[in-house]
């Protein structure tokens, strides 16, 4: 706090500004990542990984929605700009791995942007966070276990969902609304 007590108003506004901008960045290249793993997935006939990948990257949309919104209210302009290049051409076994890892990193991150965000005396921003923390966190952890299952039951847990449908429905909610059955 002591460096916040140092700062005006506006050097701690400029200080949040940038870490929502950061992690809006992560999030843009998350949706183009989970988005073409998506479709990865779907030509291969993996639809059930395919489809909880799409709703994951509807998740992170909403996620870089949130934080667009966040910095306006603060009088930034949101960046357009992914944090990372998209890796193509993953295999399957490769691509929930590299996802979890993803997710984790993520995790790390955000937990330093919101005590930034505190640390600036913006706990709105912090809260942001917060909530987007758990989020990722369910991300990872749906990423390992598929990551888990494919390293332990390869071929076996292949053929489980090969075939099955990609489908999320006229309206999709996300992967944290559905997996907790929110309307």
């Amino acid at each position: 706090m002591a460096e916040a007590a140092q700062m005006d108003k506006n050097a701690r506004r400029e200080k949040v500004l940038e870490v929502l901008n950061k992690a809006r960045s992560m999030e843009l290249y998350a949706i183009s990542q989970y988005m073409n793993q998506h479709y990865s997935l779907d030509d291969m006939d993996y639809g059930e990984l395919a489809r909880n990948m799409k709703l994951i990257a509807i998740d992170e949309m909403r996620h870089a929605e949130q934080f667009a919104e966040r910095i306006k209210e603060l009088g930034g302009e949101p960046t357009t700009e992914l944090a990372d290049t998209v890796r193509k051409k993953q295999e399957v076994g490769e691509i929930f791995t590299f996802d979890a890892e993803v997710e984790d990193d993520t995790v790390d991150i955000y937990n330093q942007f919101l005590r930034t965000c505190r640390e600036m005396g913006d706990n709105v921003s912090a809260r942001l966070f917060e909530i987007i923390i758990e989020e990722e966190q369910e991300h990872a952890n749906h990423f390992d276990n598929v990551g888990s299952h494919i390293k332990n039951l390869g071929d076996v847990y292949l053929s489980k969902v090969a075939g099955t449908s990609a489908s999320t429905g006229a309206s999709s909610k996300g992967f944290v609304n559905m997996a907790s059955g929110e309307a």
